[in-house]
């Protein structure tokens, strides 16, 4: 018998076999595609040499996510942090940029400088107790309360109908809508708001990194050390019953909320049952790549600064678009998150040439291609654009789901992110990657601290079954030391 199962192989289900392994259990991984990573990958979607992310393309977790902080994620591969985290550009020649440096970025919102820093110097000098909130449930009792609570308060202002009084200018509003937005969520919402504020933070702390060669390095480092600690993989085989795995200690679930329930059918406690079905699915991406003969040509040089950009223009503009793909439509101008990694990273494109990666926004179950409405979006801001496109790969929602069921209908972020999905998610627990169900596990972007690349859930998934299954209270060192 196997000591532990881990179903799908996202960051977040390596963090958890590389966790289990670490510990000196026996460990088999099972993912339906021939391809391991999940979200986390990187291929030729465009033309040969041009490498573009799968999903995840930014790393603004890479630094801060406390698992791999423990796995030493910087000694294993390179990553390139530019100046700039991130910018947006309002109109074609005017633009808001967030500089690593707080002070810098402040200097460029004119009038609004000093909200800035009382927005964000709390928060940075804090760090450690944003950080260590992110990793855990939001039912435990926190280290440090008190920066917490002045957290919540900015999350409640900035996620209200009030989050314009704090500003007199367009540029330091626009650039916290631009992280607010990442969530797919009416605006103003109190629980993007949250998010959105933990990458502002994370801006200016260690920055928003790329990793060199791509998303995939990322995916590579997690299954070298699980294979090298002894982890099975077993590709391009569907799980669709526990009836049809052999028997384990402990099964984690690198999957939606709906998989979980398919796969483990009956094994689940009525009550907890209902509870996974009161979640939900939230709204969709869509996704369009290009390959470039030359680099993007924006109106304001300063956006060349950033391989990262919200490009759809002020506050306003992103409210009004992330508000029409909430009502169910497809924006008329919409939010589009830009990541040119060529810029920073030659590996990414032939010389001369430049990669490009873009996502917007639409309603869940979306097969309406976006690839005009992101270019004629980037044409805003960057005339000519148009003009450089060697080819494009697109995307729409409902491929997103069938590449990956577990973005169902496209929803990259494994369900809505509202305010109650982001305090019980799937369910109200203080340890929610643990199910009713004995033995059985959630790990995926559906426990906290939700969507993104930064191993967190499968982490904590593993520590709790460590725990519960196998009375292992120890941590298990993840350095590369112990390679």
């Amino acid at each position: 018998m196997l000591d532990a199962i881990v179903v799908g192989s996202g960051p977040n289900g390596l963090a958890a076999a590389v966790t289990l392994a670490r510990a000196g259990l026996s460990v088999r991984v099972y993912e339906r595609s021939e391809h391991l990573g999940g979200g986390s990958r990187t291929a030729e979607l465009t033309e040969p040499g041009f490498h573009h992310d799968i999903c995840s393309a930014v790393h603004p977790m890479a630094y801060a996510s406390e698992f791999f902080q423990r796995f030493g994620l910087t000694e294993r591969l390179e990553f390139i942090t530019p100046e700039v985290s991130y910018a947006n550009p309002l109109s074609p020649s005017h633009a808001a940029l967030a500089w690593r440096d707080l002070e810098r970025t402040a200097e460029g919102l004119g009038r609004d400088a000093g909200s800035w820093r009382a927005l964000m110097r709390p928060l940075l000098n804090n760090l450690d107790a944003v950080s260590d909130a992110v990793s855990h449930s939001l039912l435990r009792v926190p280290r440090q309360p008190i920066p917490l609570a002045r957290f919540a308060a900015r999350a409640l202002e900035q996620g209200s109908p009030l989050w314009n009084l704090a500003w007199q200018g367009d540029e330091a509003p626009a650039l916290l809508t631009g992280v607010i937005s990442h969530s797919i969520r009416p605006l103003p919402s109190i629980a993007p708001t949250a998010a959105g504020l933990v990458l502002a933070v994370y801006a200016h702390a260690g920055g928003w990194p790329i990793p060199v060669g791509g998303s995939q390095m990322i995916t590579d480092a997690l299954v070298a050390d699980a294979v090298s600690h002894g982890v099975e993989f077993v590709t391009e085989h569907q799980v669709d019953s526990m009836d049809n795995l052999p028997s384990a200690r402990a099964v984690i679930f690198d999957t939606s909320v709906a998989g979980l329930r398919k796969i483990a059918g009956d094994r689940m406690p009525r009550g907890y049952a209902r509870a996974l079905e009161r979640y939900r699915p939230g709204n969709a991406a869509a996704k369009v790549d290009f390959a470039l003969s030359g680099p993007i040509p924006w109106t304001n040089p300063e956006l060349a600064r950033t391989p990262t950009l919200h490009v759809c223009g002020t506050r306003a503009d992103m409210a009004r678009a992330e508000n029409q793909v909430a009502r169910g439509n497809h924006a008329d101008s919409p939010y589009v998150l830009l990541s040119q990694p060529s810029l920073f990273d030659p590996t990414r494109a032939p010389a001369g040439k430049h990669a490009v990666w873009t996502y917007t926004h639409v309603p869940r179950g979306s097969t309406i291609d976006q690839t005009e409405a992101v270019t004629r979006q980037i044409e805003r801001f960057a005339p000519g654009f148009r003009d450089l496109i060697i080819s494009s790969s697109s995307h729409t929602a409902a491929d997103l789901n069938n590449y990956n069921p577990n973005y169902i209908g496209g929803d990259i972020a494994t369900g809505d992110v509202s305010l109650r999905q982001l305090i019980a998610r799937p369910v109200l627990s203080p340890d929610p990657w643990r199910t009713a169900a004995r033995g059985i596990y959630l790990c995926s972007a559906a426990t906290p601290p939700g969507p993104g690349v930064h191993g967190l859930g499968g982490w904590r998934a593993a520590l709790s079954a460590l725990r519960n299954e196998f009375g292992i209270r120890r941590e298990p060192d993840l350095s590369p030391s112990r390679c």
